[in-house]
């Protein structure tokens, strides 16, 4: 009896040991080919695997090892983590462990809410993702909540509220571990919020510290709004951040001011539109660089911040890199934030260029029309921007960011008076403009580019009749794997861009692939299930035949 009492009290610290992520196994994602423990592969955000078994070779053999059914019709943007043999994937209402191999449910913990809740989510109804930290699985809410749940029973162990749903505050991206702190950004800039950066006591839930991204009246960056900021709204902190241990910095994208018609809120309106460095224990705003000063277009600053060292100047640079929506490919000084390099990806007519000297875009003239008084101009990129939320991945191989892009301008018109625009209360639709999308080439709606970050130019691309709303990743096996959405899921050649591979998924796909190893076999997963701002605001004829319907996905390599 008491070999056996023994046996299970070993089993039970051993269970509880294989769970535990610490500080050190977080700084370490991506070294280890058997799990994907945080959001971006690891720290880095690089989407990078070392994995090369499924290959340019090997890749026309990849089939199916299994699916699970999402059981939801929104949009499934989440990234799935794996840990232990087991995949960690949430949506809008629901977070679900399965077993790795089988793709059977080992324990799911819905998410239950107001529905008058999705009223003010202006963008889907979706969820990007959770975060793992010592046995706890950790997510955010549409109606503004942080919860943690115990990552071997899915029981939740605490729940807190960081704003309140009715006056716009929602939570749709995957929280980030850094330092023992559990950070949080907000989403509702659409709305009217006071966008904020939240850090949490993992144990606990309790609140550390809060990070506004909207400076209070008296407070440095109010003189950069009118009335001393008293009015001032936006800078959503929807996606995810980004860390560097070594410098103890955590890298975040802010968004967009509100309302997007600017011609009530004169200024630079700091600090939207920003990539904002703070310290992970206290939420210290150590630098800051703002791309789009008093955006006008909705171009926000939310992109993947991906790091890594680059050559500049003939010596090793770390660095942060932004494929913004403004339609400039950004490079910074991680420890500093000195722009390195601004350069235009996509079709750009909002601006000329970017001053290297102060950092600043220089306005084109149609710019200027807007911002000074109504007017009706084209624009590009349009409101979804040269790419949006979905993120890129950079190999450290070829040197290359593969970045989904948009193909798509917008007439753009004022639609609310200035009296209107000051009128706006928290809750209510902060837009205020009338934007009609334009197309150059209605066949190409969107590409897949290589870019090279230092100068934005392209090794490759390829065309695709509507954009991809899917992250990329990026393999040593010469692979990026992504997907349409039409379904198909797709892997390209990383050098040439040739597509070598394709599975049609039952929906249209706008998650975020992954890949990794279990007992010497490497797999490769995303979700499918069509939704999203894209297929909810823009007409586009190419979806017609695309059904909501979220799945997990999971491929292997058929053994010949």
């Amino acid at each position: 009896m008491r070999g056996i009492i023994l046996a299970s009290m070993l089993s039970i610290v051993l269970s509880a040991t294989a769970l535990a992520q610490s500080d050190q196994d977080l700084r370490n994602a991506g070294k280890r080919a058997d799990e994907i423990i945080t959001y971006g592969m690891s720290y880095s955000q690089q989407r990078f695997s070392p994995l090369k078994q499924i290959n340019r070779d090997t890749v026309r053999r990849l089939v199916p090892a299994w699916a699970y059914s999402m059981a939801n019709s929104y949009g499934e943007e989440a990234q799935p983590l794996i840990k232990e043999g087991v995949i960690y994937v949430t949506n809008q209402d629901k977070t679900v462990a399965i077993d790795a191999l089988t793709g059977k449910e080992i324990w799911k913990t819905m998410v239950e809410y107001p529905p008058e809740t999705t009223r003010v989510v202006c963008c889907g109804i979706v969820n990007r993702g959770a975060a793992l930290y010592q046995g706890r699985v950790f997510r955010v809410t549409l109606d503004a909540r942080v919860i943690a749940l115990d990552q071997k029973t899915g029981k939740e162990i605490w729940s807190t509220r960081f704003g309140d749903p009715k006056f716009g505050v929602s939570g749709t991206g995957a929280p980030l571990v850094a330092n023992g702190v559990v950070i949080i950004g907000a989403a509702g800039a659409e709305y009217g919020i006071r966008g904020f950066l939240d850090g949490y006591d993992s144990q606990t839930g309790e609140r550390l510290w809060r990070h506004f991204t909207i400076p209070l009246p008296g407070e440095p960056g109010s003189d950069t709004w009118p009335e001393d900021a008293k009015r001032a709204k936006g800078g959503s902190s929807w996606t995810t951040g980004s860390y560097d241990p070594e410098l103890d910095l955590v890298f975040w994208g802010i968004g967009n001011p509100a309302p997007w018609d600017p011609l009530d809120r004169k200024g630079d309106n700091l600090y939207t539109d920003t990539i904002m460095a703070i310290r992970p224990k206290t939420g210290e705003m150590v630098w800051y660089y703002q791309m789009s000063p008093n955006d006008p277009f909705d171009h926000d600053g939310a992109n993947a911040l991906v790091q890594t060292e680059l050559t500049v100047q003939g010596k090793p640079t770390k660095v942060v890199m932004q494929a913004g929506r403004n339609g400039f490919f950004y490079v910074l000084e991680r420890a500093t934030g000195k722009l390195i390099a601004a350069n235009k990806y996509v079709k750009v007519t909002w601006a000329d260029h970017v001053d290297m000297e102060t950092g600043r875009p220089v306005w084109s003239e149609t710019t200027k029309q807007i911002v000074n008084e109504p007017a009706t101009i084209v624009t590009y990129p349009n409101i979804s921007g040269g790419t949006n939320w979905f993120p890129m991945s950079y190999s450290p191989l070829t040197g290359l960011a593969y970045v989904n892009t948009i193909n798509q301008g917008a007439e753009y018109r004022a639609s609310m008076s200035v009296d209107e625009l000051q009128k706006l209360q928290p809750g209510e639709s902060h837009r205020g403009l009338n934007l009609k999308p334009i197309y150059d080439d209605p066949d190409h709606r969107g590409f897949l580019k290589a870019i090279d970050p230092l100068t934005g130019t392209s090794k490759w691309e390829v065309g695709f009749k509507s954009p991809n709303w899917s992250g990329t990743l990026v393999t040593a096996g010469g692979l990026v794997f992504t997907g349409t959405l039409t379904g198909e899921f797709i892997a390209v050649d990383a050098d040439t861009g040739k597509i070598l591979w394709q599975f049609q998924t039952p929906s249209g796909i706008i998650g975020q692939p992954v890949t990794w190893e279990r007992n010497g076999r490497q797999y490769v997963t995303v979700t499918s299930g069509t939704g999203g701002v894209y297929v909810l605001k823009v007409p586009d004829p190419n979806l017609e035949h695309t059904p909501p319907g979220g799945s997990l996905w999971t491929f292997k390599l058929f053994e010949e």
